[in-house]
């Protein structure tokens, strides 16, 4: 695991820089104590990390279910809602022993590229505000509606607005903008000169940049960064109080119906949602590593476990940490497992160090994250390989940012259905008409190799269509499957076919048949088709 550690080290720390906000922020838009962001941050980080086998993969409190977590605490109360993650854990083990992990194979490319496309978008949205100094909600408030009552787009009206007016904080914005500077130099230039532009990372220096204007503005009224907009990590006063924020699941409720509802909803959506996340970042992968799907349900299960045993939220792998994590070079499972302890000393070491940072650095920091996801290029391709991947894909990016992920994601499958449905309909045969001298049609049919009920519509449109007086010719010598439904519409057909004077050929590997009795006495004699 520590054999890439020159690529893994430098990784971590912007995964950790990455993560500590969204941490933070996921726990206040769930309504729930700050220090559970954190808890479920390491422990996806050191635990999560050391059991899964993804490589790049990074684990942690997700924004996903945080309308599901905040409802659920409101219901039954933190302690009672610990022990519902307890449980969800325990289903999620199970999940992984019973080889569920497959279930995310089974969604289109052109919906994970949506996601991924969609998350970026967002990503880039939510920080144009915290890049101004205009926003103290959340960064972890993914959802297209906020906390705040306001949504995405009226908070970015807002950030317009005060950009016009000259309302911003333009010590949070210098920052930021120096920050951004710094970024795309190091990566563009500097990480080309030599090999200690490679160790010590771009947004490393960002952040101690923005430390030290900080500290040296705080005086200064006009470029003075307002703690709101500074990452706010609690600070213990001694490791007693350090201690005191861990809280402990109620396990006299365990026979309580509802809180088995929330373990199941829990379970399920965070499973899905791994899932999900592990198949995007496989392919966002440059080494082209697989995930094993069933091993990552027992990683996140254990996680889920733990996390809620000591007070933690639900933890999901999440797909900006993790690719956070690719796009500053980690090789291995060695950069996850290092940010989780990179939380755990600063929280315990540093929180006061932590609390000078300005968000807006992280904005800077999360920009350029957001770009790589959702670059223009990726639009052009998905348009260029035709409207069968575009659709799907335009319609998973637009509900992600105007609803939530899950939605996105849901919205795309059902589009990927109907258009395998449509594409079905098309390629259930073919048509081929082959003489129509002398007013005698011949028309030949070929039936697909797998022929469904979900082409009944196009072959009974297409045998209704043909003229009196057709020679049909029907081959299902290549056909292996044939719905009980297509035979019924054949056996229909063959009656009226008589009183349109339409003669019927069947080609099939038994041979030649004219005009055949009952199709459905024939293919119950043939072993091929069934």
């Amino acid at each position: 695991m520590f054999k890439t550690i020159k690529s893994d080290l430098p990784a971590s720390i912007v995964v950790f820089f990455v993560a500590l906000p969204l941490c933070l922020g996921i726990a206040l838009a769930s309504g729930a104590p700050l220090f559970s962001g954190l808890i479920a941050g390491i422990i996806g980080g050191i635990v999560v990390g050391s059991l899964s086998g993804s490589k790049i993969g990074v684990s942690g409190p997700a924004a996903g279910l945080a309308a599901i977590v905040f409802a659920a605490i409101a219901s039954l109360g933190y302690q009672n809602f610990l022990l519902a993650v307890v449980l969800a854990g325990v289903i999620q083990l199970i999940f992984g022993f019973l080889k569920l992990g497959i279930i995310g194979y089974y969604f289109p490319s052109s919906v994970i590229k949506g996601m991924l496309t969609g998350i970026g978008i967002i990503i880039i949205l939510k920080q144009i505000p915290h890049f101004f100094g205009m926003d103290a909600d959340p960064q972890g408030d993914f959802a297209f509606l906020q906390v705040d009552g306001e949504n995405t787009l009226t908070e970015l009206l807002k950030a317009v607005n005060a950009l016009v007016s000259g309302n911003i904080s333009f010590g949070a914005t210098i920052i930021a903008i120096i920050s951004m500077a710094i970024l795309l130099l190091w990566s563009n230039v500097l990480v080309k000169k030599g090999k200690i532009f490679q160790l010590i990372q771009g947004p490393l220096v960002a952040v101690v940049v923005g430390i030290i204007f900080f500290v040296m503005t705080q005086g200064n009224s006009s470029l003075a960064i307002e703690s709101s907009h500074l990452v706010n990590v609690p600070v213990p006063e001694d490791m007693d109080s350090f201690f005191a924020q861990f809280t402990f699941p109620n396990f006299g409720v365990i026979g309580d119906p509802n809180i088995w509802v929330v373990a199941f909803t829990i379970a399920l959506v965070a499973s899905l949602e791994t899932l999900l996340c592990v198949e995007a970042t496989d392919k966002l992968d440059p080494s082209k590593n697989v995930t094993p799907t069933n091993r990552e349900l027992l990683a996140q299960g254990t996680g889920n476990l733990l996390s809620g045993l000591i007070g933690g939220l639900p933890i999901t792998q999440v797909i900006v940490r993790s690719s956070a994590n690719i796009q500053s070079g980690g090789k291995s499972k060695a950069s996850a497992v290092i940010h989780g302890f990179f939380l755990l000393i600063s929280v315990m070491l540093i929180p006061t160090l932590l609390n000078k940072i300005p968000l807006s650095v992280l904005a800077a920091i999360l920009f350029i994250v957001g770009f790589k996801l959702a670059k223009p290029s990726t639009f052009k391709q998905m348009f260029s390989l035709g409207w069968k991947q575009w659709v799907p894909f335009m319609v998973t990016v637009l509900v992600i940012v105007f609803k939530d992920l899950l939605w996105g994601i849901g919205m795309g499958l059902t589009v990927g259905i109907v258009v395998i449905l449509i594409k079905s309909f098309q390629n259930s045969h073919f048509l081929h008409i082959e003489d129509e001298s002398n007013g005698s049609n011949k028309v030949k049919m070929t039936l697909a190799e797998e022929v469904t009920f979900f082409n009944k519509g196009a072959i009974l449109t297409e045998l209704d269509r043909l003229p009196e007086n057709t020679n049909l010719e029907l081959d299902v010598r290549k056909t292996r499957y044939l719905d009980n439904d297509i035979i019924e519409i054949l056996e229909d057909f063959a009656f009226k076919a008589k009183e349109r004077n339409i003669n019927i050929t069947l080609l099939s590997e038994r041979g030649t048949i004219e005009n055949p009795e009952s199709f459905i006495e024939f293919f119950k004699l043939n072993p091929k088709i069934n």
